[in-house]
This record gives structure tokens, C-alpha cells and sequence, in this order.
């Protein structure tokens, strides 16, 4: 499909999909929630040969994000998050690092809104804002690849939890229902943890799609 290619590392403690966007016609790459582990992130962009362009954060919680600021500075690039996050990755209680690992607070490079198209190592790109799990929970939709990277919002046959900070099961309702199962059947979904998917399978599967018909 295209040029792009997708593949990725299992990070940290709550196995976290960290995924490597690579253009096979450049050689760049676009790295996506760098979990915890920089060294294995910089390994394989290195020893790949690729050139790293940028860095997207799907969301501020701390499995997702506490090798960003390492990543950013090795390869000297910028981060990349939703507009309503900021808050969240701010505060280590918010993000869930004081809990659950050590106090971290980040702060990205460029807030994105919700519908703001930008383009990254040759791919043009859709952000989908669909708070729900988090407030401002970001997906990134690159159409012309039919490729989705929804983060903890949507996962295989599942969704993303509600009992955290900023959280909300009405939001994520909504994102998921007018946001994501709207999408073509044949894009595929790259989710934050666990296996891969695609919206046509989670029309079908997921439990959010009983709420669908509320929705036409």
C-alpha cells in the first residue's frame, strides 16, 4: 500500500505500541508514543538507517510518552499533540506518573486542532481530536494510506478506560461512534496496545458499535 510502512516495538510496563511511520521511499520516519525505552527507539531508527522527522503523542498518559523528551532532543526534532492535552502532560498526577512510575510533565512542540491537516516525512496527515479516554486525546488518520493510529481510544474489539483523570465514557462514545467507525472500512488501525485492526472488523466487533444506530 503506498509508501508507507508501519512497524513497531512493545514497550514498558503496560506494553505499549510504540510505532515507527516509515516513508520506503525516503527513508523518514515518524515515531509514535515512544513508551519508555529511548534506547530501543534510537536503535532502531539507527540502525534502520532512518532519518526521524517528528514525534506524535496520541495522548499525554505516561506509558505513552516518557521517552519523548530524550527522542526529541537526540534527534532534534519537534513533538506533536492535541490542543487539549496540554494540560494533562503538565501534570504528573494527571498523567499518571506519579502513581505509576516517577513525576514526569512534558510539553510538546505544536498543539494541534481537532481537523488540522499537516504534513510529516512525506505523508499528509489528518488529526482527529476524540477526548474520551483522555481530553484531549488525538488520533492521526493519514488517508491517502488508509492508515489510522487511534491510540488508547480504539483498540481491537475494545475501547480505552474511563476512570482516569479528564476522562469520560460519553465523550469516548461519541469520538469513537462520529470519528472513527465513520472511516472507511479498509483503513487499518493501529490502537496503542495490543493487536492491530481495521474499522470495517470493529463495525462489526467492537462494543462500541451498539451505539452506532443512535448516531444516524
Amino acid at each position: 500500500m503506498g509508501k508507507l510502512r508501519v512497524e513497531s516495538d512493545v514497550l514498558g510496563a503496560i506494553s505499549t505500541n510504540c510505532y515507527y511511520l516509515i516513508n520506503t521511499e525516503t527513508k523518514e520516519v515518524i515515531i509514535v508514543d515512544p513508551a519508555d525505552d529511548a534506547f530501543t527507539i534510537k536503535s532502531y531508527c539507527l540502525n534502520n538507517g532512518l532519518t526521524v522527522r517528528g514525534i506524535l503523542l496520541t495522548h499525554g498518559h505516561f506509558d505513552h510518552i516518557l521517552a519523548a523528551d530524550e527522542l526529541r532532543k537526540y534527534f532534534d526534532v519537534k513533538i506533536y499533540a492535541g490542543e487539549h492535552e496540554k494540560a494533562l502532560l503538565n501534570d504528573a498526577s494527571k498523567n499518571l506518573s506519579a502513581a505509576w512510575a516517577f513525576p514526569y510533565t512534558l510539553d510538546a512542540d505544536v498543539y494541534l486542532g481537532d481537523g488540522e491537516h499537516f504534513e510529516l516525512a512525506g505523508f499528509n496527515i489528518t488529526a482527529i481530536h476524540t477526548p474520551g479516554h483522555t481530553k484531549g486525546g488525538m488520533c492521526y488518520y493519514i488517508r491517502d494510506e488508509k492508515a489510522l493510529l487511534s491510540g488508547d481510544t480504539l483498540f481491537c474489539c475494545s475501547y480505552g478506560r474511563t476512570d482516569f483523570p479528564t476522562s469520560s465514557m460519553r465523550e469516548l462514545i461519541d469520538s469513537i461512534c462520529t470519528r472513527l467507525l465513520v472511516l472507511p472500512d479498509d483503513v487499518k488501525v493501529y490502537p496503542g496496545h495490543d493487536e492491530q485492526t481495521d474499522i470495517g472488523f470493529e463495525k462489526l466487533n467492537n462494543p462500541m458499535s451498539a451505539f452506532l444506530a443512535n448516531y444516524e
